[in-house]
């Protein structure tokens, strides 16, 4: 399929569900039933039908890395692919999108320190078969991140009726074990419904000790959930990277601003020839221009430097993509130990 090329929608049920769970990833679907005015069973029907599609999941994502960068790649033009299937596999290059303009790549590489960064986008990336050349922009504050973006399929009222996570239990201890912690962390960066009995099961600690973990973990921040679907099934099917230079007056200004553009989806300001960086989900493809002219009129002074539309993403989050831009079975997620696997399968 050709980016911008719709072939197939969700269904107006499909998106409601998509959205409630954006709002709280692990929501039960007795609680949603209300707010969706669908029986419980048929939601989970729902849900399982888009997971084993690749349509829509939820992934438990663990913010403690303190350094990123978006990292332009250009390669010999024979070698795009290779490039691309050689970047799947390496766990800090968290985002690999094969875009237009002066870039054939953009990765987007996570680490916890900026000398780490560097050594990942000149040591492993830059000397990569194929690779002419990278130039990294180093994210220095994100304004915005993918997992606040809304498919806006619930009505306020109802976006305000879906249940937030349950804080933590009283009598829950206050500090997480590293076995709970490992637990947990597995599991959820796969499936971040993953069931409590599940964890359980697998890592032989007791159900409560799990179920207190998640909520200790989310309160303090230590884990966010996530709940991504395919772009190319809803009806923002161009997704665009534009490169701005904004007055720096203007940056302040800029966090307050671009967080009410319903199109944004990520926002960061970097370090480099540039010093914003923004990424949209739009309708056609003509509104790459209008959006130009949008974001210059919002914030007055700001450039539109350079913009790359992508054609496909091979990697999101860690989750390995299709050509269709569906999550497949192939995930690069650390091991218990804090070392970073190869993809290896996951159930759907």
């Amino acid at each position: 399929m050709l980016f911008g090329v719709q072939e197939d929608r969700l269904d107006p049920l499909d998106e409601r569900i998509i959205h409630a769970l954006q709002i709280n990833g692990r929501a039960r679907w007795k609680d949603l039933s209300p707010v969706l005015g669908v029986d419980p069973a048929t939601l989970s029907r729902r849900w399982d039908a888009l997971r084993g599609r690749g349509l829509a999941w939820v992934s438990g994502y663990f913010p403690q890395r303190s350094a990123g960068a978006l990292v332009d790649v250009v390669c010999a033009p024979q070698r795009v692919r290779e490039v691309e299937e050689s970047l799947l596999s390496i766990p800090e290059v968290t985002t690999v999108d094969h875009t237009s303009g002066a870039r054939d790549i953009l990765a987007t590489v996570l680490t916890d320190t900026p000398r780490e960064v560097w050594e990942v986008a000149t040591g492993r990336i830059g000397t990569l078969p194929g690779v002419r050349g990278t130039q990294s922009h180093l994210i220095t504050t994100q304004i915005m991140e993918a997992s606040s973006w809304r498919i806006r399929a619930l009505s306020p009222a109802e976006a305000a009726r879906v249940p937030l996570p349950r804080p933590p239990r009283g009598r829950a201890p206050r500090t997480l074990s590293p076995d709970v912690e490992a637990a947990i962390r597995y599991a959820l960066l796969e499936d971040g419904r993953a069931p409590v009995s599940r964890i359980a099961r697998r890592s032989g600690l007791s159900e409560q000790r799990i179920s207190d973990g998640i909520a200790l973990m989310i309160a303090q921040g230590g884990l966010r959930l996530r709940t991504d679907v395919a772009r190319t099934v809803t009806g923002w099917p161009i997704y665009a990277w534009h490169f701005l230079r904004v007055p720096a007056k203007l940056v302040a200004q800029a966090r307050t601003i671009l967080p009410q553009v319903p199109e944004l989806r990520s926002a960061f300001v970097v370090a480099s020839q540039y010093n914003l960086v923004t990424a949209v989900w739009l309708r056609e493809l003509a509104d790459v221009t209008r959006f130009e002219a949008a974001m210059e009129s919002v914030l007055p002074g700001a450039r539109i430097m350079d913009r790359s539309v992508v054609f496909s993403m091979g990697k999101h989050m860690g989750r390995l993509l299709d050509g269709e831009g569906r999550a497949t079975l192939g995930y690069v997620h650390p091991h218990r130990d804090g070392g970073m696997a190869a993809p290896e399968p996951q159930g759907r």
